[in-house]
Parts: structure tokens; C-alpha cells; sequence
């Protein structure tokens, strides 16, 4: 799956908040100062390239909504994150979040709560 601008992420958040949307829909979500309609629009057009959207016609005036579910995107981007920054390890992605104090002790306390969790659905399978 290919990676998204920081631009086209913002048009794909708002359009898997909205599911489906006009332009002028997505530049409401946009906080200010906002881009050209334009601008827009040439993002929504490249994401309708890549993959990640498509439309419903009315016209001269479309309709877009996503084809790729956020969850699909979060789990290949993630997976892409841990793969350049960390060796593809999660234990040393979270290794570096725990040393690094950015996840508090409660944090960490639910993650080992979630992985014993899993370790037991995953020995029962």
C-alpha cells in the first residue's frame, strides 16, 4: 500500500470521519486558514489514483468517499513504521517508548494486560 503526504492523510481522516463527501465538505472540516478548493481537489484527485478513494457522479459535481478502511491503512503504515525505525521488532518499538518515558507506568500495565490477553485467544488457537 503505498504511503500518504502529510496533505492527503488530513483529506483521508476527514473522509473516513464524513464515509462520503463533496469538496466543499472536506474544506469545511479543514481548519484555518484554509487551501484553495482547487488544492483540494488535486489532492482528492491523486488519492483517487492511488487507490484510496472513488467517486459517485451528479453531474459535473462528484462525490467521494474511501475504498481503503482506515484500520486497513493504520495497520500497513504501522507495520511500514516499525519496519524502518525499529527492524521490524515491536519489542524494540516498545522498548524505545518505554525507556524514552513516553508511555506512563498505567500505559504499559494495560499493554501487558492486552499481550497476556492475546497470548492466551493465540495458545488456543
Amino acid at each position: 500500500m503505498k504511503e500518504l503526504t502529510r496533505a492527503e492523510e488530513q483529506i483521508m481522516k476527514i473522509l473516513w470521519d464524513l464515509e462520503k463527501g463533496f469538496v466543499k465538505d472536506i474544506i469545511e472540516k479543514i481548519s484555518d486558514p484554509k487551501p484553495a478548493y482547487n488544492t483540494v481537489s488535486t489532492i482528492v484527485r491523486i488519492l483517487e489514483r492511488k487507490g484510496f478513494v472513488s467517486h459517485k457522479a451528479y453531474g459535473k459535481t462528484h462525490e467521494y468517499y474511501p475504498v481503503i478502511l482506515k484500520d486497513e491503512y493504520s495497520k500497513a503504515h504501522m507495520k511500514n513504521f516499525v519496519n524502518s525505525y525499529f527492524s521490524n521488532s515491536f519489542e524494540k518499538m516498545v522498548s524505545f517508548f518505554a525507556r524514552e518515558k513516553s508511555i506512563s507506568l498505567h500505559e504499559m500495565e494495560d499493554i501487558m494486560k492486552i499481550m497476556e490477553k492475546e497470548i492466551k485467544i493465540q495458545k488456543k488457537s
